[in-house]
């Protein structure tokens, strides 16, 4: 009884200090390690779809296809390639872009250049959007498919599929220079996008993935 009455509350106060940094440090130590752990145990398990759009059509689709194939009970991440840095981890790719004049936006095939080395190790699909109108995107796009001077880089990336969807205008989003053009070359004004062409096309990709 003695021994207890003669411990000062400052010595108790220096116990529970050290006692909490004990704990500190063990956590620091394992649980962020293993809190990082997993976040990389899920990103290795998703899908990652990719996309660079002008007005957001693109980013629709993207998110049409990460859907579908959320709903086959894969996982996927869905991002805009301004806001990716690296590829790692991911298991698959979906890449897409609005097209324009024959091209694909600017930050899409720089993105497609700058990641060639890691998107060849892991099975790569990609598709563009732009054409408006009833008839066959293909057709209306007179036989374009993909930018000609991203076909060696898609070589060598080994893609699995290439598809090329109908797009969608909106005047209201436009500028002034882009609606005389669109009045100019006679573009089909609307939203022409075939949902099930999409939803199929992402169906098609994760009985691969399965």
């Amino acid at each position: 009884m003695g021994i207890t009455a003669d411990i000062r509350p400052e010595l108790i106060e220096n116990h529970m200090r050290f006692s909490l940094f004990l704990f500190a440090a063990f956590f620091l130590t394992f649980g962020i390690t293993e809190l990082f752990k997993q976040g990389e145990d899920a990103i290795a398990q998703q899908i990652l779809v990719a996309y660079a759009t002008k007005y957001g059509a693109t980013a629709e689709i993207a998110q049409k296809i990460s859907d579908a194939l959320n709903k086959a009970g894969l996982k996927t991440g869905l991002r805009n390639v301004k806001d990716i840095r690296n590829i790692e981890g991911y298991q698959a790719v979906v890449l897409g872009s609005g097209f324009y004049i024959g091209r694909w936006r600017r930050e899409a095939a720089r993105f497609l250049k700058k990641n060639e080395k890691s998107l060849a190790a892991v099975p790569v699909w990609l598709f563009s959007s732009g054409p408006t109108g009833k008839d066959d995107a293909e057709k209306i796009a007179e036989g374009w498919c993909f930018p000609k001077g991203l076909q060696r880089v898609a070589d060598r990336i080994r893609v699995r599929d290439k598809a090329l969807f109908h797009g969608s205008i909106d005047m209201s989003k436009l500028s002034a220079i882009e609606k005389w053009m669109i009045g100019k070359v006679g573009a089909p004004v609307g939203d022409f996008r075939n949902w099930k062409a999409i939803t199929a096309w992402a169906e098609a990709i994760a009985k691969e993935l399965k």
